[in-house]
């Protein structure tokens, strides 16, 4: 376990979220000092201040509900995400530009444009990249949800898919999202609404990593799923069935917690634990998905307490990554609200992420900067000491 002191961290995000709260960005990184609402300083960007070795994401914007909105792709023509996405992770999602739909839009057809671009973009950038997703029961195509195939035809396509897919990025890919979503919040495997399960069996899914694994050795390959950041059903359905595929030989290599909160509830404190058991298991451990909506008020301005709290469970959620020594990627679902998903899914909610629409940084951002200023120090610390 990583021992780190966050008791400083936590007082210095409570005074950075004070002059902030009103989505002013003028803070800076201490006392009496002020940064540029986009100041590209090392000491400014999440990904120069992590430890060693530990990466910091975001989901890169586009497909999905981007295009049915009233602007253009974010990541091909807006120039400042661009330049904010490069400056400030160190990893990269595709929000949607892998999943089925979009990737394989046609059953003989599939585009790759998007995706082509994001990983090159993250190789210009000195990124790792995060697939996301092959196997899923959301975003399938209509021409496979809706086709009249045998069992025999669906095995098939999908190992066609995983085939091309896989191989036409393997050894560009850091961590897979094999497997997404597969148990409901019940901890019941998902037999009815998902394809793959439903009409292949259980089994599918070990065939399905075996694949990747033969396709891309290199990279790791993870279950991610909602609602599994504490010790609950959903959680050890996933803690059983991946017991039971290592002892199978089955090449599981990590457990991913989305992190998809709401100030509408608790933070799930037990985070640190839940990652911890399957740590134990030897896996790696990540989170891939984070964002904390809130109710949007009333004027439509969040509140400095909205935006205090918010600020704490990102804060806490990267706490419980860092205490953890498998847990090395720390993903955020988005980082401007300018594109953010949330307002599009769930009515009445919204400023889920740490930069306003103008890119102006919130004290949630602030939060993250610190404590991953202070987890690196605690590392250095370390070293030191052993020599």
């Amino acid at each position: 376990m990583r021992s780190i002191r966050f008791a400083t961290v936590a007082l210095a995000t409570v005074a950075l979220a004070l002059p902030l709260a009103t989505g002013s960005a003028a803070a800076g990184p201490s006392a009496g000092e002020k940064a540029a609402p986009h100041s590209n300083a090392k000491s400014e960007r999440l990904r120069s201040v992590a430890p060693e070795g530990f990466v910091v994401g975001t989901a890169v914007a586009g497909g999905g509900h981007h295009l049915e909105q009233d602007y253009p792709d974010p990541f091909t023509y807006d120039k400042e995400y661009r330049k904010v996405l490069g400056h400030q992770f160190s990893s990269v999602s595709p929000e949607n530009q892998m999943k089925w739909d979009y990737i394989h839009p046609e059953r003989d057809r599939y585009d790759f444009a998007q995706a082509d671009a994001i990983v090159e973009f993250a190789k210009r950038n000195k990124q790792v990249v995060r697939g996301h997703t092959l196997l899923w029961h959301s975003q399938n195509p209509a021409w496979l949800e809706e086709g009249d195939f045998s069992k025999e035809e669906l095995r098939t396509i999908l190992r066609e898919h995983v085939t091309t897919v896989v191989g036409r990025y393997a050894g560009k890919i850091q961590q897979w999202d094999v497997a997404n979503e597969i148990f409901d919040d019940q901890g019941n495997l998902r037999t009815q609404d998902n394809i793959w399960i439903r009409e292949l069996g259980p089994g599918i899914v070990a065939d399905v990593f075996r694949w990747v694994h033969e396709i891309d050795p290199k990279a790791k390959l993870f279950f991610n799923d909602y609602n599994v950041e504490s010790v609950n059903a959903k959680s050890d359905a996933y803690y059983t069935l991946i017991q039971d595929l290592l002892e199978q030989g089955v090449p599981v290599h990590g457990f991913s917690v989305q992190g998809h909160l709401s100030t509408r509830y608790g933070f799930p404190g037990d985070l640190e634990d839940n990652l911890s058991r399957f740590d134990a298991l030897g896996l790696e451990t990540a989170v891939t998905e984070l964002d904390v909506r809130m109710d949007v008020p009333e004027g439509g301005v969040p509140t400095k307490a909205q935006e205090r709290q918010q600020a704490d469970y990102y804060q806490r959620t990267l706490e419980a990554c860092l205490a953890v020594d498998g847990c090395n990627s720390f993903t955020i679902w988005g980082f401007t609200d300018k594109y953010s998903w949330v307002p599009v899914f769930f009515e009445g909610e919204g400023f889920a992420n740490v930069m306003t629409d103008d890119y102006k940084r919130k004290p949630a951002f602030y939060a993250l900067r610190d404590t991953l200023k202070e987890a690196a120090r605690e590392d250095d610390c370390k070293k030191h000491h052993k020599h």
